[in-house]
């Protein structure tokens, strides 16, 4: 079988309408979102995501990690805090909890990537002053259950929506369920800045505080148009991390909001194409949304049955050979997704719930752009390499 007729790891491409905003921006020189004029595109980025979202406040920023670690601070997380997270994540989730001072407790994960609620109800315990969910993969927890356990609670919930842009539960979108919710504009993700956050809120005072710490100096918080934000109590009280958006990333960042529907379109056939035609395999599933849940997925995972470790590892090379390398979460040393890599948190607990499904969890990234011959052509590779391994 020849090789892939494309790199599943290219990004998707920067509309025209970026590339001239981009031209004029570097003919003005205004980079910098507190030097620009007023409106600045930073400032108009904020305001597109917001009603995009239906939220009132976006703070947009250098990454979704920044947003994470900001918004955990703008809580009132303080050092020596816990905080309730996914065991399956990636390691930034963690690093954001440990950035803020405040200690990560792993919650486990089942074999449709989503939240264990029984593990995670018994771990909600008073030392819990905040929980991130995150939708990891693009694959929704019971946004329901939790918010319902940890509102009885009142524990403050940070959703981490860094592969869901699109997504909806209930109708609602995600990212907007929780007390903040957290975006990505990396490469890997729908909207393509190569790298950038924000974070949406209706806390005017979570805001206030998120922006000032964000790096507005002085008197800067004024060019974020926010008039109903008391950053006058807190100007001054706080550190400045200095985690803004460029005026850069945000032009080009912008011009793909329009195309954000097709994108999301497009990336939810794609799956649903190649999902189905690898659950005809014996040896593969690939888990289905939950009831409420419509995806907007950028990637495919799936997990393997009646495999050894060994059998795991061979059809990882096998897929290599014919051209749709297959990644494995628990079966690389330095896999960032896979928790017993996290050392910085200290003392790593046993998950065999979570470590079980990500011995056998792969993983292949599944842009929008696809065509529907390159899907065939991504299926058959997968079902080759089972082939080889199992016959």
């Amino acid at each position: 079988m020849s090789a892939l007729p494309l790199n599943v790891f290219d990004a998707e491409p920067i509309p025209d309408a970026a590339r001239v905003k981009v031209e004029a921006l570097l003919a003005s020189g205004d980079l910098f979102r507190y030097t620009a004029p007023d409106n600045a595109p930073v400032t108009q980025l904020e305001s597109e995501f917001a009603a995009l979202m239906g939220k009132k406040y976006a703070l947009a920023l250098n990454s979704c990690s920044s947003a994470i670690f900001l918004s955990l601070a703008a809580l009132g997380v303080n050092a020596g805090d816990q905080v309730l997270i996914p065991a399956f994540t990636f390691a930034a989730v963690p690093s954001a909890v440990i950035h803020a001072g405040a200690q990560p407790i792993l919650v486990e994960v089942n074999d449709n990537y989503r939240i264990d609620l029984v593990d995670f109800e018994h771990k909600l315990t008073p030392q819990i002053k905040a929980v991130v969910i995150s939708h990891m993969r693009g694959h929704t927890s019971d946004m329901d259950a939790i918010m319902e356990l940890c509102e009885a609670r009142d524990v403050p919930v940070v959703e981490d929506a860094a592969h869901s842009l699109g997504t909806l539960w209930n109708n609602h979108k995600i990212g907007t369920i929780g007390d903040v919710g957290c975006f990505s504009f990396q490469s890997y993700k729908m909207i393509n800045g190569g790298e950038g956050g924000i974070l949406i809120t209706d806390d005017a005072d979570v805001m206030a505080r998120a922006v000032i710490m964000s790096g507005a100096y002085e008197h800067n918080w004024a060019k974020h148009n926010l008039a109903d934000c008391a950053f006058d109590d807190v100007q001054n009280t706080l550190p400045l991390y200095n985690l803004r958006m460029s005026n850069l990333s945000a032009v080009i960042i912008s011009p793909q909001i329009e195309e954000l529907d097709q994108r999301v379109n497009d990336g939810r056939k794609n799956h649903d194409y190649v999902a189905a035609k690898l659950n005809d395999c014996q040896y593969i599933t690939v888990p289905p949304p939950l009831d409420p849940e419509q995806r907007a997925p950028d990637s495919i995972q799936f997990n393997l049955l009646d495999f050894s470790d060994d059998d795991t590892r061979a059809l990882m090379a096998a897929s290599k050979r014919v051209g749709t390398p297959v990644s494995v979460f628990g079966l690389h040393s330095d896999n960032a997704r896979a928790f017993w890599n996290w050392r910085f948190i200290g003392n790593i607990p046993e998950l065999p719930k979570t470590r079980a499904m990500l011995m056998r969890a792969c993983d292949m990234r599944l842009p929008a752009r696809l065509t529907r011959a390159d899907l065939d052509v991504i299926v058959a590779g997968i079902l080759q390499s089972v082939k080889d391994v199992k016959g």
